[in-house]
């Protein structure tokens, strides 16, 4: 009996979930996911020869205690499904995984994406106050300056 090819799997998954996708080539899936605290969390969903890959964009390099962001990811890696926190080589922060290919079900894609969207919204502002608190004073202190909406920096009031 011959095996589905993970990439229809891939394909029916995302469209009978009415996520926003697109393919870079056959092998290749552009994923937005929407969130709550990040709006967006962008992800590539990868098929090679043997396994399944997941990567998405989380944050940027920190600005400030890279040190202490690292070891909030690391600590938070102990508690993940299929996915892992990252760094590239400018110091940008990702969620990652990787699935066997005989592993490519709807139910493990949905395991899969379902972490990476609950792991990178319920990140996001925890990481952004450790990397990003003295960009987000000088942001609120700018738009306070010019009479700016505050509305999407409220979760860091407590920063000011």
């Amino acid at each position: 009996m011959a095996a589905i090819d993970p990439r229809i799997t891939i394909e029916e998954f995302l469209d009978s979930h009415d996520l926003e996708f697109e393919k870079r080539d056959s092998d290749t899936f552009l994923i937005t996911l929407p969130g709550e605290k990040k709006l967006q969390t962008h992800c590539a969903l990868i098929v090679g020869d043997h396994s399944l890959s997941i990567n998405a964009f989380v944050i940027r390099k920190p600005d400030d205690n890279a040190a202490e962001v690292h070891a909030w990811c690391l600590a938070k890696n102990a508690s993940l499904y299929g996915i892992a926190f990252a760094t590239n080589e400018l110091g940008d922060i990702f969620l990652v995984g990787r699935l066997p290919l005989f592993a490519v079900t709807d139910r493990e894609i949905d395991r899969l994406i379902g972490s990476v969207l609950q792991i990178s919204d319920s990140s996001f502002n925890p990481l952004l106050e450790l990397g990003f608190a003295n960009a987000i004073r000088r942001e609120w202190a700018w738009r306070t300056s010019r009479g700016e909406s505050l509305a999407n920096l409220e979760a860091f009031k407590h920063l000011v």
